[in-house]
């Protein structure tokens, strides 16, 4: 239990919270708007990278750009308390229809989040770090992140995603492991009309391979899925292919059936290369990202910050997508809790999605979503319990135990 007097300490510290969230407003809203209107791809985010750090550098933060040796990563730290927070901000856009996940939203809340803490640092005994994390879309930055050593001082990490519909508890969404792939036939060309007799079809693997992956998927359970598409089958209808290539991606729920499904996969292209006389061979596209797994205390924490801003969550769990918080959320305290522009519908990852992101909906969220993720981190610094189980935890964890990347 907390003592009465730390609820008073806690509750001045968050309106202090607050009140810097609510005095940075102008500058937080501009921040989304202006990463909304110049949207830029995976690795590619300059120009999202320079707002967060001068944004940051103008509060008086110590800013890194191009952290751990990646272009567009930032690391912002103020305070220099034994307990360290890692909040995490995101700003990459989508192929062709820029903003469509809200990053935008993503980065300016927590961009004010950390804001909010830094002239509270001191008092709170608070080290605070944000990291500015490229690529979620399509590369996995944090996995990189992890690999360099970025969250090896942190206690606890927590972000905030916009989506449309209602709120939901930070447990709500537990993400799914998703493996990206590319597997490539090799065969040999010929005539298609003269010498077909010739030739080892590379495209008839791709086509065998695909055919089997889908008569696979009425065997799997339905938190998994498999997705893919032949990227390359051929140039001519009058040449027998000699090579293709499918873009493949397995996404389970549960990580062992994450990897035995990312087995059973590559056993497909196996079987299609023997049947054709095909050799193959495949290679990892990208970081496989892991499922997110929410700190039950920090959860609760924000859940209930999330209802005293007077919005009521609901009791959905949210499936199907994937992110690179997920490998932060299983080696060390976190969470990754979305939160909604009440009023707004859209799907995500649609052109209309991108609309809704810049509203005034989601300006709310990220003033809300700012001051629950401040709001949060307090709790964990200013509980005695909370905070000496994190500082424990973060003790006992060897060496190097963060620099890692979860493979299928």
């Amino acid at each position: 239990m907390v003592a009465t007097s730390e609820l008073s300490g806690i509750a001045a510290a968050k309106a202090a919270a607050q009140a810097e969230v609510e005095e940075n407003r102008e500058a937080l809203i501009g921040l989304s708007h202006a990463i909304h209107d110049d949207p830029e791809l995976s690795w590619e985010e300059h120009r999202a990278a320079a707002r967060v750090a001068d944004l940051l550098g103008s509060a008086g933060f110590e800013v890194t750009t191009g952290a751990y040796d990646l272009p567009t990563a930032v690391e912002a730290v103020a305070g220099d308390g034994d307990l360290t927070v890692a909040i995490c901000a995101e700003y990459d856009a989508l192929p062709g229809i820029g903003h469509g996940c809200g990053h935008n939203v993503i980065a300016a809340a927590g961009v004010g989040a950390a804001m909010a803490l830094a002239p509270l640092a001191a008092s709170a005994g608070l080290r605070v770090k944000l990291l500015g994390t490229p690529a979620e879309e399509h590369g996995g930055g944090k996995v990189a992140l992890l690999r360099a050593g970025a969250f090896e001082d942190v206690d606890y990490s927590m972000m905030v995603h916009g989506m449309t519909g209602e709120d939901s508890s930070a447990t709500g969404f537990p993400g799914t492991a998703v493996d990206r792939f590319e597997v490539t036939f090799h065969g040999r060309a010929a005539h298609a009309a003269g010498m077909p007799w010739q030739a080892v079809n590379a495209g008839a693997a791709a086509t065998l391979a695909m055919t089997a992956v889908a008569m696979l998927r009425q065997h799997i359970v339905k938190t998994a899925n498999l997705n893919g598409f032949v990227s390359e089958g051929g140039q001519a209808t009058n040449i027998i292919p000699d090579r293709a290539v499918i873009q493949m991606e397995v996404r389970a729920l549960d990580i062992d059936e994450w990897r035995s499904l990312k087995r059973r996969a590559l056993a497909c292209f196996e079987g299609a290369a023997i049947a054709t006389g095909c050799t193959w061979d495949w290679r990892p596209t990208e970081y496989p990202y892991a499922p997110v797994k929410p700190d039950p205390d920090l959860a609760r924490c924000w859940d209930a910050n999330l209802g005293a801003r007077g919005r009521t969550l609901s009791a959905n769990v949210l499936g199907g997508g994937s992110t690179d918080m997920g490998n932060v959320t299983q080696v060390l305290p976190g969470i990754h809790p979305l939160i909604a522009f009440l009023g707004e519908t859209a799907a995500a990852h649609s052109e209309e999605f991108t609309a809704a992101a810049i509203t005034p909906a989601a300006d709310d969220a990220v003033l809300d979503g700012a001051i629950a993720l401040a709001w949060t981190a307090l709790d964990a610094a200013l509980d005695p319990v909370l905070r000496d189980r994190l500082l424990t935890e973060r003790a006992r964890r060897p060496a190097g135990a963060t620099r890692i990347s979860l493979e299928a």
